[in-house]
């Protein structure tokens, strides 16, 4: 930087800013028309969209005015102002980051997220795919956090830059020949050709649910009356739906009427029912680390399928593992950390005739227990626990279970379930589902093909410590009385557990612990 450019002009100093660059980036920065739209958005996702649309200059110059601001004529800047290559950008970041720590400026930490991701090309190397996920981090945080509050099509916009933007490395082939290009450019073109069929697919689940429902409405009027009679005001009329609503079932009054069963659904039928919000995450892996500090891996697997979702809504769940470890409770304290409603099915005592509902044409019809589970608790995405799933029965006489799930965990198919007692499409696409198993080895492979699979882990003797207040509180809690009354274990009883409980089985280790409280319990009563 010290040596005389090409017109004998000396180079720009690394101690002094060019005051056009400040001046256009300062000029663009108050640029009314383009920024109203991207008011309210965090900072890394106003540049991420500004960049998207503008490949130039004028997206650098207004981060390099919003540094100067901050660290008037900083070298790191003065430089990268000049060149923007990635070398450059890279070392200011790495400045920012640092005075972020020294100033305890926690700004310049954002600003250094919005360099790297003006600077990145397509990653192709270590340090680029380590700054490459930072950032992805930072936009896919900035995104959850305000999601919730956007429009429909800014907040499409955002999904479709950010999830291609993080879905670069994975797709290397079809971006290659833009490795120079900022990586952002290259995850506009990804995300939109990965959203393509997932619009397509939705397009056409909505084509052919409003055909059933016509079809179905036509089915029930009385063929001896003209279509324009007066038993149309009888016939289903599609309302708006409020966000984060979903109306699961359609049936006219008149079948309604004439149907017994339905009287106890009336509440969940031709209603638009709510979807239970996701709660703040941290809260929720808090929580459950309290309660399972062993299964942590399990706890965050669990919840990355929530990031950025508004409402509750989790992929199929398998959680694997040895008898006693937990799973059944864990699964159990997740729904009831989530806010949602627990429909809970032992598989040993269930069979698909029961589980996917019966035909209307028996004494006994009843909905499939999706469709009961959201009329217990009036909201459209509950929680249904299948517990040990490898000991239903495999008799088909009254159909097997894992063959009735096929359809219900697929959301393609289970958007337009038809109900055989109802005998209409229900949308049971919210329903969330967790199963539990001993082992996986008789499961049928279409059925594993359909959930996430985890492996539950054991706890061990270095869990105790959070595992015996939670216990204590269950145990006050099946006498009904208050946890306070049932005081701490002393350091004679918490020996006698640790000799006794090396680790394993949760179940054990509960009744070591109620083998102590009646001991104690009897001593009290001889004093």
């Amino acid at each position: 930087m010290n040596h005389d450019d090409d017109d004998g002009n000396d180079a720009l100093s690394p101690r002094e800013v060019d005051p056009d660059t400040v001046a256009n980036g300062a000029a663009a920065d108050s640029a009314d028309s383009e920024l109203e739209r991207l008011k309210g958005l965090p900072r890394i996702l106003r540049y991420a969209m500004l960049s998207k649309e503008n490949r130039d200059e004028v997206v650098a110059q207004r981060l390099v005015a919003e540094i100067d601001e901050l660290c008037p004529n900083l070298p790191q800047n003065v430089v990268w102002a000049a060149t923007q290559d990635a070398e450059s950008g890279r070392a200011l970041a790495a400045e920012l980051d640092r005075l972020a720590v020294i100033a305890d400026l926690p700004l310049l930490r954002s600003l250094s997220d919005c360099v790297r991701l003006l600077s990145l090309s397509v990653p192709h190397d270590f340090e680029s795919f380590t700054a490459y996920r930072r950032v992805t981090r930072a936009m896919i945080h900035a995104l959850h956090q305000v999601a919730a509050h956007l429009e429909d099509q800014q907040c499409a916009d955002l999904e479709e830059l950010v999830y291609g933007f993080a879905a670069l490395p994975a797709a290397k082939g079809l971006t290659d020949g833009t490795r120079h290009w900022p990586a952002i450019s290259s995850a506009v073109y990804l995300g939109d050709r990965s959203a393509r069929h997932r619009i397509r697919a939705a397009v056409v689940n909505a084509t052919n649910y409003i055909r059933r429902d016509m079809e179905t409405n036509q089915a029930v009027r009385p063929s001896h009356q003209p279509a324009a009679d007066s038993t149309m005001r009888d016939q289903l009329t599609i309302e708006p739906i409020a966000e984060h609503h979903v109306t699961v079932g359609r049936m006219s009054e008149t079948e309604m009427k004439a149907l017994k069963l339905t009287e106890p659904l009336k509440h969940v039928l031709r209603t638009s029912l709510p979807l239970i919000h996701t709660p703040p995450l941290d809260r929720v892996r808090a929580a459950l680390f309290a309660e399972f500090p062993y299964a942590i891996d399990v706890i965050d697997f669990t919840l990355t399928d929530l990031v950025s979702r508004p409402t509750v809504r989790l992929r199929p769940l398998l959680l694997v593992g040895e008898p006693g470890s937990g799973k059944s409770r864990f699964a159990r304290r997740l729904g009831e950390v989530l806010g949602l409603t627990i429909w809970r099915n032992d598989a040993a005592q269930s069979d698909g005739n029961t589980f996917a509902g019966t035909d209307r044409r028996w004494n006994t019809a009843q909905p499939c227990h999706a469709f009961l589970a959201i009329a217990r608790g009036k909201t459209a995405n509950p929680f249904v626990l299948i517990d040990e799933i490898e000991k239903t029965s495999t008799r088909n006489d009254y159909g097997r279970l894992w063959d009735c799930l096929l359809g219900l965990l697929e959301s393609e198919t289970s958007a337009c379930y038809p109900d055989p007692a109802l005998q209409i499409p229900l949308d049971l696409s919210h329903v969330n589902y967790i199963a539990t198993a001993n082992t996986i080895d008789p499961l049928p492979l279409p059925l594993l093909d359909r959930f996430r699979i985890i492996a539950f882990p054991k706890p061990t003797i270095r869990d105790l410590d959070a595992l015996l207040p939670v216990m204590i509180r269950g145990l006050a809690a099946d006498r009904g009385i208050d946890n306070r009354w049932i005081t701490p274990l002393d350091a004679h009883e918490l020996a006698s557990v640790t000799a006794a409980w090396p680790g394993g089985s949760v179940r054990h280790l509960r009744r070591i612990l109620e083998i102590i409280i009646q001991t104690r319990d009897r001593m009290a009563s001889k004093h």
